[in-house]
């Protein structure tokens, strides 16, 4: 599944539903792999208003990339530097995570996934 896949997923138990700590899922034990795919600015620029940064800014730092700036780039800083283009691409994009778990900080439980895991039809995961 692609990081951006994982910022739109919470955790589906319905006691964590009210809870801050069912989003973002902690991935552990991640197994990542690198999918060439090409750069396409526009949809990066589309994409930025609907990630939860904070909650990227976590997962980024939990699979072992580079810390995100603490505030998101706006369009205009993003079409202007492509650097940050080219990492942000990589990340959400390009980075696959195939195989661990996802842990929710609320319920303490996690969900282990693969690639032959339909982890999409799993009753703890949410889909948002």
């Amino acid at each position: 599944m692609k990081v951006l896949t994982l910022n739109f997923l919470t955790c589906a138990v319905k006691a964590c539903k009210s809870s801050a700590d069912s989003f973002p899922l902690h991935p552990k034990d991640a197994e990542l792999v690198h999918d060439d795919i090409e750069l396409n600015p526009q949809l990066l620029v589309n994409v930025l208003p609907r990630i939860d940064w904070a909650a990227l800014r976590t997962t980024s730092t939990e699979l072992g990339f580079n810390e995100l700036p603490e505030n998101p780039p706006t369009a205009e800083e993003l079409q202007g530097n492509e650097q940050m283009l080219k990492d942000l691409h990589n990340l959400l994009l390009e980075t696959q995570v195939m195989e661990g778990k996802l842990v929710c900080a609320s319920f303490r439980q996690h969900e282990t996934f693969s690639r032959d895991y339909d982890w999409y039809h799993d009753e703890h995961v949410d889909i948002t």
